[in-house]
């Protein structure tokens, strides 16, 4: 299984009452209109796109689905917002089916953690990679498990998929 891991784009700012529902800013929605076409130029195709329930997320997920023109493959998972358990999303991923490309959107630091814990042989030794807003990573999963394992194929930073998408534009 291809797993991908993408950050959110940048969200307005943040408020005790309404995190939940606290929506990319224009900035934010314009940049990850460019990710995703970025992640189009370099021939990524996605099976399943899952995402959080909070709205910075899911607004991402549903500018990537249609970007890739693939609305219907998008399924939200509650696990997956910030108090979300690894556990229980890693129970999701063992359930899809093995040849899928998944997308997975969220929030930090709960998707770095996913990261370091499914690339890492031991907990000792974590990388505690911080995934910036719009950035991406791929990890060829190689066994689902209580905790899946796998290796890093590659991070792509929002600066990286901004270039990819200007030089594809000349």
């Amino acid at each position: 299984m291809e797993l991908f891991i993408l950050r959110h784009g940048e969200a307005g700012q943040r408020s005790l009452s309404s995190d939940r529902i606290r929506p990319l800013t224009s900035a934010g929605r314009t940049e990850m209109f460019e990710i995703a076409k970025a992640l189009k130029i370099v021939g990524l195709k996605f099976d399943l796109v899952v995402t959080s329930p909070l709205k910075r997320a899911y607004d991402t997920a549903m500018i990537v689905s249609e970007v890739f023109n693939i609305g219907s493959k998008v399924q939200v998972w509650n696990e997956l917002a910030p108090e979300g358990k690894r556990t229980e999303i890693y129970k999701k991923i063992s359930q899809v089916r093995e040849e899928y490309s998944v997308l997975i959107v969220g929030h930090q630091p709960l998707l770095g953690e996913m990261v370091n814990e499914i690339i890492h042989k031991s907990k000792s030794s974590p990388c505690n990679l911080l995934l910036k807003k719009g950035g991406i990573v791929r990890i060829r999963l190689l066994r689902k498990s209580n905790i899946p394992k796998g290796e890093l194929k590659w991070l792509l930073t929002p600066r990286i998929l901004k270039n990819i998408r200007k030089k594809s534009a000349r």
